[in-house]
This record gives structure tokens, C-alpha cells and sequence, in this order.
């Protein structure tokens, strides 16, 4: 007699890479759970920024033109944070390699792009929570998001954005470098990255070379965009990338995604072959 063989179906590759993602994303979550200094450190990071920089240096700060300073600056902050998403995922693709996590993972049958993504989201919901904290203690040193709720939650949308992006560009790092104490080394080099910028001063005062960097500076772009959805002070230079700020801003973020998001996942991919 013929017994009949049942094969549960096998899921589809749009299920396969939604249940990676969401896999990874837990993951990530975890990791954080288990480290609280980590998530201290994260959530503490923004509090230190407004006083150090609104309070201290920005005693003797003017903004070109007048306005507040600590209103001219809280932007700049903004984009910080969005920017640092560099840090945390290049030591931790950097770590995943250098202890075999990813070559484990590159054995089983998952999708690679799920693995990848799950991080980035992961990082999304932690930065959502340090750009909310950030806004509480700028609220409460004074600034003000004065062109209404629908651009400052423009201001923010680009803002993740910008954090999703820049995690792209930290995975990629991190994959490339494959060693936690080199990355952690490399991250340094982010700290002049974001200091060329518009975030903390206006860029007129700067030589010339040096504010052609700046004005040209993905950071800088995405700074003075949130200043004018804000509708806070800001001192926007002649450079095409700061008169057309948000146009410039996610012309960046979508030349920076085409470019990371599928080397990242080849590297992952392809890692020790």
C-alpha cells in the first residue's frame, strides 16, 4: 500500500527574509538587555551633548545674523546622533566576524539580507529612543520646533533616515575590517568627519578649503535641512548642498544606500572565501 509523503512547504523568499529580519532584530535587542551600561551610555551620550556644547561653548557662540544659539545647535546634535550609528555597528560587525559569529551564520540557510537588515532596524528603534530623549532636554534648554508638527516630523523622518543609512556604511566598515580592536581604532576617524561640518559653527568663518569641505559634507546637508524644517536660526553658505539642503540630504542618503546596502551583503556573503 502507497503511503502518502506530506512535505510542509517550504517558505517563500519574502517570509524567509521577513523572518531573518525580525530574528535579527530580537538579537540586536538582546544584546542590549544584557549590556545596560551600553543602553546608559547611549541614552546619556545626548544629556552630556547639550551641556558641554549649549552651555559651556555656547557662552561665547553667536549665531550670524542673531538667534540662539542653543536653537542653532540642537539640530547639529540631532544629526550627531543620527550620525553615530557608524560606531556601535562597525565594532559589531567587526566583532561578529573576528569570533566566527558570522561565518556560523553564513552556514546556515538564512537569508543574508535579513541578517543585515535586522541589525540596522535594531539600531533604528534604539536611536528612535536617544533622538526622543534629546528632544526632551533640548525642550527643556530652550529650543523650539517652530514651523509646526508635520515638518518636525519631516525633520525626524529624515533623521532615521540619515541613522539607517549611516548603519549601512557602519556594517560595511565593520565587514571589511573584520577585527573588533581595528574598528573600534577606525571609529575615531568619525570624530573629524563630523566636526568639518555646519553642526557646531557656521561655516563662513572657515578658509576656503576647508569650507568646501564642510558645505560638501552629507552631514551638513542633512543639519541645515532640519534647521529649516525647524524653522530654527541657521547661516546656510552659497554651496548647491546648503541652499538645497533637503533635496541634498536624500539625494546623499540614496547614494550612499545603493552603494553599501548590496557591498554590505556581498561581504557578508562572500566573508573568508
Amino acid at each position: 500500500m502507497a503511503v502518502a509523503v506530506y512535505a510542509a512547504p517550504r517558505p517563500s523568499a519574502v517570509g524567509r527574509l521577513l523572518s531573518d529580519t525580525w530574528t535579527s532584530v530580537i538579537r540586536v535587542l538582546l544584546n542590549y538587555r544584557r549590556s545596560p551600561g551600553l543602553l546608559a551610555a547611549s541614552l546619556g551620550v545626548p544629556v552630556v551633548m547639550v551641556v558641554v556644547f549649549g552651555y559651556v561653548f555656547g557662552s561665547a557662540m553667536q549665531v550670524p545674523g542673531g538667534g540662539d544659539y542653543r536653537e542653532f545647535l540642537m539640530p547639529g546634535l540631532f544629526a550627531m546622533v543620527a550620525t553615530n550609528g557608524i560606531m556601535p555597528t562597525m565594532v559589531g560587525a567587526a566583532r561578529d566576524v573576528g569570533r566566527g559569529v558570522t561565518d556560523r551564520l553564513r552556514s546556515m540557510p538564512v537569508s543574508r539580507t535579513g541578517l543585515l537588515l535586522g541589525q540596522t532596524l535594531a539600531d533604528l528603534l534604539v536611536s528612535v529612543v536617544v533622538l526622543t530623549l534629546l528632544a526632551v532636554v533640548g525642550l527643556a534648554a530652550g529650543w523650539r520646533a517652530r514651523n509646526g508638527l508635520a515638518d518636525a516630523a519631516g525633520a525626524f523622518a529624515l533623521l532615521l533616515l540619515f541613522r539607517f543609512v549611516m548603519t549601512w556604511v557602519g556594517t560595511l566598515l565593520g565587514l571589511a575590517v573584520g577585527k573588533e580592536e581595528a574598528a573600534g581604532q577606525l571609529s575615531v576617524a568619525v570624530f573629524p568627519l563630523a566636526m568639518i561640518t555646519n553642526a557646531y559653527v557656521p561655516t563662513g568663518g572657515m578658509p576656503g578649503w576647508l569650507r568646501l569641505l564642510a558645505d560638501w559634507n552629507p552631514i551638513s546637508s542633512v543639519v541645515q535641512a532640519c534647521r529649516e524644517l525647524f524653522g530654527n536660526p541657521s547661516a546656510a553658505g552659497s554651496a548647491w548642498p546648503t541652499q538645497h539642503a533637503t533635496l541634498a540630504a536624500l539625494l546623499w542618503s540614496a547614494v550612499l544606500l545603493t552603494l553599501c546596502v548590496p557591498l554590505a551583503v556581498r561581504k557578508f556573503a562572500t566573508h573568508g572565501r
